[in-house]
């Protein structure tokens, strides 16, 4: 099959700041590949190659030459090698969106499923950015209104007191059974004091936390882990780990309750779909995450999560970011409640 890739960039604004503790972000670059065949070229596929500056394995200064060859491998040999592409997951999961859709003779329904028929909605998080006390309390309350049962708060960036706070305030309202909380530390305790804190955020009967301290720290983590009072995700810890035996390596190591995957950092959808395999053979929870890519890789994301958990799925997933951007592209992608529905005829 010779294949053709045309590469654009765009870059998005968000409708307000994403903080988190590695910084703020005011703006998102991705590079899109559209993907034909000469014999039949009113077939189109289109992937986002979205990488995370500072986070992602393969964001580098020259991503779109390094993009342009892998492309160029793909027009050459007609097949798409997960293994070979494995360290670079944001351009990875960009053609392997592209080729579904090309697959699937350009629809952007990229799975047989109740998802993709529109009859069932995937039950996601409510996310918290970063920001002072007033501003996340603010967020709070909108969340709440919309209807979120799973809240997901980003900490680290305040003063820990404050979010503590935050964290009493809502459990002051609405005990476990009704509102799942969940924070996401994104590394920023340090490992001397890491325990101490999360026995305090115990007390609020939180579902998890992600990445309590910094990546790379295996053997204070996996001690962590054992002598923790509340679940720990791997998210950072995760980004990459590419080979089988060191996937198995750190699970193994670390014995985390959970793992959180987005496929632009995690090895696309290849990468994401063996994780949550090992996983399972050990126990391992896990749940799949976007990493702040517009409503083209969100698209594709809320698909392979759909084909990965089956229905209904119960666990809420990370996949509320469609609505980050004021100039996001249109997909028939909607929030209702505390759902994100695909909805091809609306």
């Amino acid at each position: 099959m010779a294949f053709r890739i045309e590469i654009t960039s765009r870059l998005f604004h968000f409708k307000q700041p994403a903080g988190t503790s590695r910084g703020v972000y005011l703006t998102r670059k991705s590079w899109f590949v559209r993907l034909s065949a000469d014999n039949v070229p009113e077939v189109v596929g289109i992937g986002e190659c979205a990488p995370l500056p500072n986070l992602s394995c393969d964001a580098c200064e020259d991503y779109e030459s390094v993009l342009r060859k892998q492309c160029d491998r793909l027009c050459e040999t007609g097949q798409l090698d997960g293994e070979a592409l494995l360290p670079y997951p944001s351009m990875l999961f960009g053609l392997e969106t592209a080729m579904e859709q090309w697959r699937r003779r350009g629809s952007t329904a990229l799975s047989d499923s109740p998802f993709a028929r529109g009859t069932e909605g995937i039950p996601i998080n409510g996310l918290i950015w970063m920001g002072t006390f007033e501003e996340m309390a603010g967020r709070l309350e909108e969340k709440l209104r919309q209807g979120f049962r799973c809240i997901k708060l980003k900490i680290g960036a305040i003063d820990f007191e404050r979010e503590i706070e935050l964290i009493r305030r809502i459990r002051d309202r609405f005990p476990k059974n009704k509102i799942e909380l969940r924070v996401d530390a994104n590394g920023a305790f340090a490992p001397h004091e890491a325990l101490s804190k999360l026995e305090q955020l115990a007390r609020y009967d939180l579902h998890s936390i992600e990445q309590p301290i910094r990546q790379g720290q295996w053997k204070e983590l996996a001690e962590l882990c054992r002598r923790s009072p509340l679940p720990i995700a791997l998210d950072e810890e995760l980004i990459g780990i590419h080979p089988t035996e060191e996937k198995v390596r750190l699970l193994d190591t670390i014995h985390p309750q959970y793992i959180v995957l987005k496929p632009s950092l995690h090895g696309g959808m290849y990468g994401t779909e063996e994780w949550i395999r090992l996983a399972r053979k050990r126990g391992i929870g896990s749940w799949i995450t976007s990493a702040l890519e517009s409503n083209v890789g969100l698209n594709a994301i809320a698909h392979l999560t759909a084909r990965m958990y089956g229905s209904p799925i119960a666990m809420p997933q990370g996949l509320g970011t469609g609505q980050l951007f004021v100039d996001n592209i249109a997909i028939p992608l909607q929030i209702k409640g505390d759902r994100l529905w695909y909805l091809p005829n609306s």
